[in-house]
């Protein structure tokens, strides 16, 4: 009998709101997969996470993005498109997580080639849920390439 071992999904949340920090946290704190979640404040800094630059070069490589569109420095929009333009970047999937639900933003996410867009709840339950149901299909039904 051979027994696979398999390696934790990691996920980069780049997120502003200390709030929706805590609250992601919590949401995969319960997880069924193994996970392990890493959290940058700013577009900049998840420019240098995703790129290994300092202060994050042993950071590991992301499985999964949880992409705010509104963050400071360098938007979520900016981040996005510079990934999707990086051939070390592109491939690994993006999910839009943000209080926007403007078409003009759901439309531009999808056409630099988000893997989904969800609009982030107000309500504490709905956002625990939400984050779960992303969890659900993101780390148990989809599988990633190992590296």
């Amino acid at each position: 009998m051979t027994i696979t071992t398999i390696e934790p999904i990691q996920i980069l949340l780049v997120e502003d709101s200390p709030g929706d920090i805590s609250l992601t946290i919590e949401a995969f704190r319960g997880a069924r997969v193994a996970n392990q979640l890493s959290v940058v404040r700013d577009g900049e800094a998840a420019m240098a996470f995703l790129r290994g630059e300092p202060p994050y070069g042993e950071s590991p490589r992301p499985n999964l993005v949880l992409l705010d569109l509104n963050l400071p420095l360098k938007d979520g929009r900016e981040v996005l498109a510079e990934m999707k333009d990086d051939e070390h970047l592109s491939s690994i999937p993006v999910v839009i997580l943000t209080t926007s639900a403007d078409n003009g933003d759901i439309t531009g996410a999808y056409h630099n080639q988000a893997a989904g867009f969800v609009t982030k709840p107000v309500e504490f339950d709905d956002f625990l849920s939400t984050v779960r149901s992303i969890e659900s299909f993101w780390l148990s039904i989809v599988r990633f390439p190992t590296p």
